[in-house]
């Protein structure tokens, strides 16, 4: 049996990355909640 999780990231980037994010209406919302949340981190 292999894993199932193997870290890239370059993938993680383009995948979940702040530019990513800011492309579409959902993902800015998804920053502004993370926002509002006070989070350190808002995206990888």
């Amino acid at each position: 049996m292999s894993f199932t999780y193997k870290p890239k990231k370059r993938k993680r980037k383009v995948t979940h990355g702040f530019l990513v994010r800011t492309k579409t209406k959902n993902g800015k919302n998804v920053i502004k909640r993370r926002r509002q949340k006070g989070r350190k981190k808002l995206t990888v």
